[in-house]
């Protein structure tokens, strides 16, 4: 069985999660908040979360574990190889050029840390740069990618909601001007996986 570490306020440890269950692989999740003990780094060479382990092996950062669930249950990427290194494609802007953006002002949205008026100001010219280069990719057809539901729609929800809220700090309306990501997260917040997702997460 894979083991889950991490914690559910992770937006990635409960990315990871969505997609366990919407494949159907049994799994058990581990409480396991970032550390830099060496059994966690032997985990996760960052010390991030989430990770996983697999008959005693341990695989860390959210795309890699993807890659690796699809392996064992294939159906989140479209079968044309091009295809499908475009939903990774459009995963990867979500992930580096929108969410961890806007991260940036995290300590200020959640921890009332405040934060450079210089760092915001950065955070806001690159979101405005990375929310380009999304609406570049995204189809949203209804799915991001077109047609069939990917793995790009689960980095969607997962990246743009936080996104948003953190986004706020530096004065940044993100989905204000892309109604088309609005609706698609409209649309996957009621996604069977990710409601189980998020109604679990609600519980503890």
């Amino acid at each position: 069985m894979i083991k889950l570490y991490g914690l559910r306020m992770s937006n990635y440890y409960s990315l990871t999660k969505a997609l366990l269950i919407e494949k159907d692989l049994a799994f058990e999740e581990v409480k396991a908040p970032p550390s830099q003990s060496e059994d966690y780094l032997v985990r996760s060479p960052m010390g991030k979360m989430p990770s996983i382990e697999v008959e005693g092996q341990f695989l860390s950062e959210s795309i890699a574990i993807f890659h690796y669930l699809e392996q064992l249950s294939p159906g989140l990427l479209p079968s044309d190889s091009f295809a499908a290194a475009k939903a990774i494609e459009l995963a990867c802007h979500l992930k580096l050029d929108v969410e961890l953006v806007a991260r940036r002002c995290l300590p200020e949205a959640l921890f009332n840390q405040p934060v450079s008026d210089e760092t915001k100001s950065e955070v806001k010219r690159d979101l405005a740069k990375g929310i380009k280069a999304v609406e570049r990719l995204m189809v949203c057809d209804p799915y991001a990618c077109g047609t069939e539901l990917t793995v790009a729609d689960f980095y969607a929800h997962y990246c743009l909601g936080p996104a948003a809220g953190m986004a706020r700090v530096a004065g940044v309306d993100l989905l204000s001007e892309s109604p088309r990501l609005g609706e698609l997260l409209t649309r996957m917040a009621v996604h069977p996986s990710i409601e189980r997702v998020t109604q679990e997460a609600a519980k503890k």
